[in-house]
């Protein structure tokens, strides 16, 4: 499944740590979803896409 959640970090001006953070996840959390090492769980994958104002299927394509 790929993800634009370092794309929306970027485009923020956000450290993965300050996304982390805000989330109340680690750092090395939001670095293994945005290279794809690990799916985030329903709730979290929520939290991102209301963290960025999106849809969880803008941030998350299940068909890729």
């Amino acid at each position: 499944m790929q993800n634009v959640v370092r794309q929306l970090r970027v485009a923020r001006g956000l450290s993965q740590a300050a996304l982390g953070e805000a989330l109340g996840v680690s750092r090395q959390t939001v670095n293994s979803i945005e290279t794809g090492r690990y799916l985030p769980s329903l709730p979290l994958a929520i939290a991102l896409a209301r963290f960025f104002d999106k849809a969880v299927e803008e941030v998350f394509d299940v068909d890729a």
